[in-house]
């Protein structure tokens, strides 16, 4: 798969390190010029342009992707992002972050967008939702997306992913789902490839696939 992010910064670099090395095409636009770092990312190809400039799309060919993430920190653009990739070049899916709650209205297909996620929205979730609340080695649904599900999934005991890093899982990930947070004493971070997990890590993943069972098997203590 094809995907085209835009927005390098910690967001951005992240879901391009889990995509790219889940074997997906990935690249990063921004126009920030210290964004761009091609030795942290060497399997992601780099653009320096404007994102909500029709002709920088057009250059990065963005017709041919078949996934566009907004990920920028300003909700301007990953909305003007959104509806370009959508209404001018027919990009099959497009993902967009939300970095203001209060604009969550906003982020429809109205605009361009098929899936949108608010880190607050999810972090609200993990500590408020008693529909998220599992026992150790449960997934559980967190909140609905069109087609898209997020999903926490707390590391049981004896899970063989304890001491390992995330790296290790995601190459294990069955299709469709992908990691997109580790919740670890209250504190939310990117899934650094580095990371190493621990029992009792609640992750979090956004899921298009039609059963979580095989997740479910994965993260499972060992028999």
């Amino acid at each position: 798969m094809r995907v085209a992010i835009a927005g390098a910064g910690s967001v951005g670099r992240s879901i391009a390190t889990e995509l790219s090395d889940s074997g997906h095409e990935v690249l990063l636009i921004d126009r920030n010029s210290r964004a761009i770092d091609v030795d942290e990312l060497p399997r992601v190809e780099w653009l320096l342009a404007d994102a909500c400039e029709l002709s920088s799309l057009e250059d990065a060919r963005l017709a041919d992707f078949d996934a566009v993430v907004a990920a920028s920190s300003d909700d301007k653009v990953n909305l003007v992002v959104s509806l370009l990739a959508k209404t001018e070049f027919g990009v099959p899916r497009v993902i967009a972050r939300i970095n203001d709650p209060s604009n969550e209205w906003l982020f429809t297909d109205a605009w361009g967008v098929d899936v949108a996620v608010s880190p607050p929205r999810l972090i609200a979730a993990l500590v408020d939702d008693q529909a998220g609340v599992n026992e150790a080695g449960d997934a559980s649904a967190l909140l609905s997306l069109p087609e898209t599900d997020l999903l926490e999934f707390t590391l049981p005991p004896g899970t063989p992913h304890a001491g390992h890093p995330v790296r290790d899982l995601v190459l294990r990930l069955p299709a469709n789902i992908v990691l997109v947070a580790v919740v670890r004493e209250g504190q939310v971070r990117a899934p650094s490839p580095e990371t190493v997990l621990s029992t009792g890590d609640d992750l979090v993943f956004l899921s298009s696939a039609e059963s979580v069972d095989e997740l479910g098997e994965l993260l499972a203590p060992s028999a």
